[in-house]
């Protein structure tokens, strides 16, 4: 069992940037690969990036590419985002998921989730 606990939202202006922290409870946090999506009002909710479970890996969708970077300290059980040049379409709430081995692109392929934190981006 893995408890996520996300923070580090809040309002910003355009170009701006934020830094998004998971922290987990729970049993061999380093054994699972993490995720962050969000979820914009009236959208699904979207893949933003992922990174393995020794943070080797990673992966970004192009929509944050060269803006956000996913990392993880294992040994504080926290994975980050850390987003810069944020636009309005980012604006969204921001989850952290955990599975175990591979990240996915898939919402329904992970395991725990965090309560979200709102992130809103002002023009």
């Amino acid at each position: 069992q893995v408890q996520l606990v996300e923070s580090g939202g809040g309002l910003v202006q355009a170009g701006g940037s934020l830094r998004l922290s998971c922290a987990a409870s729970g049993r061999a946090f380093s054994r699972y690969a993490m995720g962050w999506f969000r979820q914009a009002p009236g959208k699904e909710r979207e893949f933003v990036a992922g990174i393995s479970w020794n943070g080797i890996r990673t992966h970004n969708v192009d929509s944050v590419k060269g803006r956000f970077t996913i990392s993880r300290d294992n040994a504080k059980n926290t994975v980050y985002l850390q987003m810069n040049s944020l636009k309005p379409e980012d604006t969204a709430v921001y989850y952290c998921a955990a599975r175990l081995e591979y990240y996915s692109y898939l919402p329904n392929e992970y395991d725990y989730w965090g309560q979200g934190t709102q992130v809103t981006v002002s023009s």
